[in-house]
């Protein structure tokens, strides 16, 4: 893996790490999933990206159903 430089303002970068840890994972990391989901050559890598994120909230609709225009309102 290469080493590169970025340069960010002092406020960019403090969101940025707060960002990071309020997501468990490192700012190096953060910026690297940034580009390389910027970069994907795969046109359906970000649908299994967003499943993947979707597998892991931890939340559950309950057996609850609701309609396409109910959704819609939100």
């Amino acid at each position: 893996m290469r080493n590169i430089t970025l340069s960010l303002d002092k406020e960019t970068l403090r969101r940025g790490r707060e960002y990071a840890k309020r997501h468990n994972i490192s700012f190096n990391a953060l910026v690297r999933r940034l580009v390389e989901q910027t970069v994907a050559s795969s046109s359906s890598q970000w649908l299994e990206d967003t499943f993947a994120l979707m597998d892991q909230t931890p939340v559950s609709s309950q057996g609850e159903k609701w309609s396409r225009e109910e959704l819609h309102r939100v």
